[in-house]
């Protein structure tokens, strides 16, 4: 760990996490607005991961066309996905029963209702400041693969959502303390945190989860 350094995107990363957790020691955040504001981070991821893709190298002209078929394909099948993951959200935590999937309505208004609009704007900042460091700054969008972007933030969504939601299950059996509650924003800090810095990683750089070798990076 002593080689690994925090870039200003990842401690960005983590003051804005620090948002839901200072919600939840100090405003009484639910599971239910916890869970919540995890899935309009999972929209946010999506709709920067559609500028990567909008700007993913820009002086190919064959990548023009490519995007011309896969960004409106991403927007319908990831649109759906994390709707229905809205929907178990919404259902399951937050005890709205609409028939059929909900719509935009029925996520502002829970989502004006749990009060979580600073703590999303500061997550929103967060991929923002990512975006701009890494992504452009870092010039990652000159050799960016279309396919990659493509699945990028589902492996992301599904880890979190596997365990956060499963988190969130266990929390609400105990009556949701605070303490519990709290644990649950750490942990999806963490992943968060370990998520970024693999990504972002310079090639042969160590990771938390790979030291470094003589072999290669991968």
């Amino acid at each position: 760990m002593a080689g690994l350094r925090l870039s200003p995107s990842a401690v960005v990363l983590i003051a804005a996490n620090l948002v839901p957790l200072a919600g939840v020691l100090f405003f009484g955040w639910s599971v239910f607005a916890t869970l919540l504001l995890f899935w309009v981070e999972n929209v946010i991821v999506g709709a920067f991961n559609l500028l990567r893709m909008a700007l993913a190298q820009p002086d190919n002209p064959l990548m023009w066309v490519a995007k011309a078929g896969m960004i409106p394909f991403f927007i319908v099948h990831y649109g759906m996905f994390t709707t229905v993951h809205g929907a178990f959200v919404l259902t399951l935590f937050g005890g709205v029963h609409e028939r059929g999937l909900p719509g935009p309505t029925a996520f502002l208004h829970a989502v004006q209702g749990a009060g979580i609009w600073p703590a999303a704007l500061a997550l929103a900042a967060s991929h923002g400041v990512s975006f701009a460091f890494n992504y452009i700054g870092a010039g990652e969008y000159r050799t960016a693969a279309l396919a990659k972007l493509m699945t990028r933030p589902y492996g992301r969504v599904m880890v979190l959502h596997v365990v956060i939601l499963g988190g969130g299950f266990l929390v609400q059996a105990l009556g949701a303390p605070v303490a519990a509650v709290a644990v649950l924003v750490v942990l999806k800090t963490g992943l968060d945190l370990v998520g970024h810095l693999r990504e972002h990683a310079a090639p042969g750089a160590p990771t938390p989860e790979r030291p470094r070798t003589t072999g290669p990076a991968w």
